[in-house]
């Protein structure tokens, strides 16, 4: 391990130990997804993209779609310790009035460059944004995170498709492959299989990773850099509820409000306290 991927793991740890605690102090708020993709949004957000919180409209920005929406605890909180806003909003998750709501709002909430609700938006948009950056003749890039469960959604694929004939090689998309979704297990609840071999089949460059090995991370999102003329996916295998033992591959916690014993033990897992 190196300083940087050292770095980067405690910043996802930071992360981690923000998502349980503003869903814990809000008494709401979606852990598990959250928790998975955590070590993802800290390599974006904290190496890789190029961005300025104090314009967060800047032109040349690199752009991050959260397409899975309901995980914005996790993108809240990298906002807020990258220098967005306060750390201290983050206890108003969810609540009346507050900037930060169940899905990520881009009217409301500095940083947000997609407001994502409805599943499967994502790729269609972010190929959209990659265009015009190659149209207007500048370089950022566009990082859309999608969930497995997400990949239901035909909409998805629609848009794969047409991503690899407009040749949006500033598109990088990265699926949270936890294994499932609100119903239960992806197996059982879509049958979603060979996630890599079928986005490849559509033409698109295709990395599978351990989505909590941040070595990993750093070296396909590199490797997407320097894919020309066609989009690239990143498939990481992850955890959902990653980092804290009772809610690793524990469903319940797709959408459930720690008690004050489970919020303790959690900080506990997740070395820090409040």
């Amino acid at each position: 391990m190196n300083n940087e991927t050292a770095r980067l793991e405690e910043i996802a740890r930071t992360l981690r130990r923000d998502v349980v605690t503003m869903i814990r102090e809000s008494g709401d708020g979606h852990a598990g997804g959250s928790l998975s993709a955590a070590d993802i949004v800290a390599a974006l957000y904290f190496s890789v993209m190029h961005v300025d919180p104090a314009d967060p409209r800047k032109a040349d920005r690199d752009r991050f779609i959260l397409s899975k929406g309901h995980a914005c605890p996790v993108l809240y909180a990298a906002l807020a310790r990258r220098g967005y806003f306060s750390p201290d909003l983050l206890s108003t998750l969810r609540t009346l009035g507050s900037p930060l709501q169940g899905h990520p709002d881009m009217n409301k909430t500095p940083g947000v460059d997609m407001t994502a609700g409805s599943l499967g938006h994502g790729i269609g948009i972010g190929s959209g944004m990659a265009v015009a950056s190659r149209m207007l003749g500048a370089d950022f890039r566009v990082y859309v995170l999608l969930g497995d469960g997400e990949l239901n959604e035909g909409l998805v694929w629609e848009s794969a498709i047409s991503a690899v004939r407009l040749k949006a090689d500033r598109l990088v998309a990265i699926v949270d492959n936890n294994g499932f979704q609100g119903d239960g297990r992806i197996e059982e609840v879509s049958g979603m299989r060979d996630i890599g071999a079928r986005f490849a089949s559509f033409g698109w460059h295709v990395r599978e990773i351990d989505g909590h090995d941040m070595a990993q991370i750093l070296d396909a999102l590199g490797e997407a850099a320097r894919v020309e003329g066609r989009p690239s996916m990143i498939v990481a295998k992850t955890v959902k509820g990653k980092g804290v033992p009772f809610m690793e591959n524990e469903n319940a916690w797709h959408k459930k409000v720690p008690t004050a014993a489970e919020y303790a033990a959690a900080m506990e897992a997740l070395g820090g306290t409040r």
